[in-house]
């Protein structure tokens, strides 16, 4: 008896068939990578738990900027960790400060590359929160006046994207406000509008020295148990003029990428946090994984779940795998 059924294998029967028919790509435009910049003079510090990562100070960023230029990464996103903290952060708006001397540098020597600013505090306070604390708690509100001077400062120094993470309420409109005031309305803002409590940011937080000094980011960073939340937070970022919208971190949030993709037409990024590299590497380093396939499987995962763009330490590796792609 002759049997009827779909024969999807006829789409799969060689390599180039396959990709005749693949349904989504990553490229090397797709990608945003992460740098830190340190001051003094000659470092170029490996990070212990993020293989492959550095700080870097501005004399020596020239050498990771030249290799992302020629390996064709197109974006980049600035941290910084200055010398000297307070309880205000205020090296994080100093127009002195060492991302804004740093993006200075980028756009003198790099000035095809976006550069996009890390908006928040949580690297220049001396108690490693986001914002300014009273109580033990940070003040929303007080926080804002100051993360809005910083982006001004960060655009002011030519940074092309302004990307605030503190997860602030009313962070967007305070930022856009303070922005447009200041003459810089075709500046786009690229929020962390999900941004959850998670125990993936660890090695982060040693490469960008911003252990939290008492207490936790509960408060204001999101319940990884929450996803409606989640949508509440990036239309109120919407509705405040949000460009981007970002989900953070990302392989244990795909749904949430999803989910956005599904209901806002902006585009949509996914940051590729610290701890998904790092056991990435991990793995890689004691052979137990073959880590190029990993990390292209993961990144397409990021694009099928509707991610425009993807924030990842892996930036470099990628876009040597993709090779002329």
């Amino acid at each position: 008896m002759a049997l009827s059924f779909d024969r999807h294998r006829r789409l799969r029967t060689s390599p180039a068939m396959r990709n005749l028919v693949r349904e989504f790509h990553v490229r090397k435009e797709d990608l945003i990578y992460p740098l830190f910049v340190v001051e003094g003079t000659g470092v170029k510090n490996e990070i212990s738990s993020m293989p492959g990562v550095y700080q870097f100070s501005l004399d020596r960023l020239h050498e990771e900027l030249d290799e992302i230029v020629a390996l064709g990464i197109q974006s980049v996103l600035m941290f910084g960790i200055p010398d000297e903290k307070d309880a205000c952060g205020s090296q994080g708006y100093a127009e002195e400060g060492i991302v804004q001397k740093a993006i200075r540098q980028i756009k003198e020597t790099h000035p095809q590359l976006v550069v996009v600013a890390d908006t928040c505090l949580c690297e220049y306070t001396d108690h490693g929160h986001c914002g300014v604390i009273h109580n033990h708690d940070v003040d929303n509100d007080e926080s804002l006046e100051l993360l809005a001077k910083t982006a001004v400062s960060q655009a002011r120094a030519g940074a092309d994207i302004i990307a605030p993470s503190n997860m602030m309420d009313g962070f967007v409109i305070a930022i856009r406000q303070a922005l447009d005031e200041a003459g810089f309305t075709n500046i786009p803002i690229m929020s962390y509008a999900v941004k959850y409590a998670s125990a993936y940011y660890g090695p982060f937080r040693e490469a960008a020295e911003s252990t939290p000094q008492f207490g936790d980011r509960k408060t204001y960073q999101m319940d990884p148990a929450n996803a409606r939340e989640g949508l509440r937070e990036a239309a109120s970022d919407i509705a405040e003029g949000a460009d981007f919208l970002i989900v953070k971190p990302g392989l244990a949030y795909m749904d949430m990428v999803h989910r956005l993709r599904e209901k806002f037409d902006v585009p949509m990024v996914v940051y590729n946090v610290s701890a998904e590299y790092s056991m990435v590497k991990a793995a890689a380093l004691n052979g137990w994984i073959d880590e190029e396939r990993i990390v292209m499987e993961t990144m397409v995962g990021f694009k099928r779940a509707g991610a425009d763009l993807i924030i990842t330490y892996h930036a470099k590796d990628v876009a040597k795998w993709l090779g002329g792609n």
